[in-house]
């Protein structure tokens, strides 16, 4: 299982969240998304740790943390949704709109 650590410091470093984070327990690894058009970090990052105490422990001392500037969002984090799952059954919603090849859409 990993962490979410939300509203971070667009600054913030891989090296940055090893070293808070250790504080806690052993960090086995850190990811930082970023936006694919821009390559900008996106605020919010993943942290595993070694054991769930230790997740515990930091997700206790650092949830509600100012850190850089903002106060840190950390929790468990969530599976992944995956997309195309919304109310229109994954077909975008167009049902009926098409005319089987007779020229209109």
């Amino acid at each position: 299982m990993s962490l979410y650590v939300g509203n971070l410091s667009y600054e913030v470093t891989q090296d940055d969240l090893t070293t808070v984070f250790a504080e806690y327990g052993s960090v086995k690894r850190v990811q930082l998304p970023t936006d694919r058009e821009t390559g900008r970090l996106r605020g919010f990052g993943f942290v595993e740790m070694g054991t769930d105490a230790e997740e515990s422990a930091a997700i206790e001392a650092l949830d509600g943390a100012e850190w850089m500037g903002r106060d840190l969002k950390v929790n468990k984090a969530r599976p992944r949704e995956e997309k195309g799952s919304g109310s229109f059954g994954g077909n975008g919603g167009n049902r009926g709109n098409y005319s089987g090849g007779r020229g209109r859409y």
